[in-house]
């Protein structure tokens, strides 16, 4: 059982560098949020607006751990706040579980999001000055969890590619 976990802010790759990866080993990628929506039967917004966020936290963590606990080889892309959460950063260090955290830079980020921030509800409504604001102190936040994934591959000025390769470097 191996489990490839893939972690960063929001706009780092996640999803996109998932799929690819998943392509090349053939390991199934499994998205945590749409996981979580399944089990939901709920979107992600809708989870916030009609239980609140402590629930919502309580469900991602729950469902990370059987996605964790399952027999079967998964690239795993979390949430990016999974985490920041439940503890969640202590389970990137299990024996069994390769996790990897696509960091990127605060302009990097910026330039990614700013074109199609309508679909990120946290940054929805903000102008480019807030987004940069909010975007350095989430990380400056989220740093200290992020760090404690087993690997750490930058994304900066890297296409999918050779994201791809870098951590395909890391499984060897």
């Amino acid at each position: 059982m191996k489990k490839i976990v893939l972690l960063g802010y929001m706009g780092c790759g996640k999803s996109t560098i998932a799929q690819n990866l998943s392509k090349i080993t053939n390991i199934p990628f499994l998205d945590l949020d749409k996981c979580i929506e399944k089990k939901a039967n709920l979107s992600i917004n809708e989870i916030f607006e009609q239980h609140g966020e402590v629930y919502f936290r309580k469900l991602e963590h729950e469902i990370f751990v059987e996605l964790l606990q399952s027999p079967e080889n998964n690239i795993i892309g979390l949430g990016g706040g999974t985490p920041c959460y439940a503890n969640n950063h202590e389970l990137l260090q299990k024996e069994d579980v390769t996790s990897v955290y696509l960091k990127a830079s605060i302009e990097t980020l910026f330039s990614r999001l700013v074109n199609n921030k309508s679909k990120r509800p946290l940054i929805a409504n903000m102008n480019e000055e807030e987004m940069k604001e909010f975007i350095a102190k989430h990380l400056f936040d989220r740093s200290f969890y992020y760090n404690h994934a087993k690997h750490k591959v930058s994304v900066d000025d890297r296409t999918v590619e050779e994201t791809v390769q870098d951590i395909l470097a890391i499984l060897a």
